[in-house]
């Protein structure tokens, strides 16, 4: 597994992502039976593929109903998805935590440098409400990562947790407010106050909690209500174990082990031009025991 772990995270060119690309490819072509099935339907050889950008992209909702799992080890944790009563949920069983630990955490220093820089505030109530939460998984790793007396987890404590920003703020700190969507508004709209030392992170959607808003009034509001800059975002999945993260006005970057790429939304193995809407295929390298090449439902 740290062999894995070396070449993932040692990926410093389009070089290097190509060729373990195509490793970790041929890998779960061979030890992944959903995968290797999907990959014999549509007549695709292993061995003769040579460009990373044609590896089909597994369908995501495949998680729902398949063991999407690449080899025999013992699964250490498996992540579920929000989902309301009768909802299939999708299940992604992680073989190595310590992989996932290591994804999280490099992506987390590499767009905001080092964690004990921070104190960390989660704001994620559907989240904590419920069993299986990678996004809980990572916040409570980051925010004992800190090391920072005051991180913490806030369940629906709206008037507590303006009053620890209030008195972080007064003290200068920097300070990462992650919240999901509905109840940062929630927040903003009972509490709003001047963030200078904060960033706000919306993550997660409304949850059918709220009605939806398209992210340009969402930030817009946000913005004005905490009388900051740019609102930050967070975009991650049961399915991953990689982050992509926007620093504002909906733009993501990803780390270097991780790809987005679109597809013709009537034909899911073409490639999208630039500048037009297409259906979203993720490349994960951390998904090296589940799999790397996800075509998802967004667009």
């Amino acid at each position: 597994m740290a062999n894995w772990q070396d070449k993932i995270f040692g990926i410093s060119s389009e070089q290097d992502f190509n060729a373990v690309c195509l490793e970790i490819f041929r890998f779960q072509a061979l030890y992944n039976p959903v995968y290797g099935e999907y990959l014999s339907l549509l007549g695709v050889n292993p061995h003769k593929m040579e460009d990373a950008q044609a590896i089909p992209h597994l369908p995501v909702h495949l998680f729902k109903r398949q063991r999407i799992y690449t080899g025999d080890q013992a699964a250490e944790i498996t992540f579920l998805s929000s989902g309301t009563t009768g909802m299939e949920q999708s299940r992604h069983e992680v073989a190595d935590l310590g992989l996932y630990r290591a994804s999280f955490r490099k992506a987390f220093e590499l767009f905001y440098g080092a964690v004990t820089e921070w104190c960390i505030l989660a704001l994620l109530p559907s989240y904590l409400e419920r069993e299986g939460s990678s996004l809980i998984y990572m916040a409570r790793d980051l925010i004992n990562e800190s090391q920072h007396q005051d991180s913490g987890f806030y369940l629906k404590q709206y008037k507590l947790l303006a009053e620890k920003l209030q008195e972080l703020e007064a003290q200068g700190q920097k300070t990462l407010l992650l919240g999901v969507t509905y109840a940062l508004l929630d927040l903003a709209e009972a509490f709003p106050m001047p963030l200078k030392n904060t960033i706000v992170m919306e993550t997660g959607g409304m949850k059918g909690q709220r009605k939806e808003m398209v992210r340009e009034a969402l930030h817009a509001f946000l913005s004005k209500q905490f009388q900051t800059g740019a609102i930050h975002a967070e975009y991650g999945m049961t399915e991953l174990l990689s982050q992509a993260y926007s620093k504002g006005n909906g733009t993501f970057c990803c780390p270097p082990w991780m790809r987005i790429g679109t597809r013709e939304i009537n034909d899911p193995f073409s490639r999208q031009q630039h500048g037009k809407t297409g259906g979203i295929n993720i490349i994960d390298l951390s998904n090296v025991w589940s799999c790397s090449f996800l075509s998802t439902q967004d667009l």
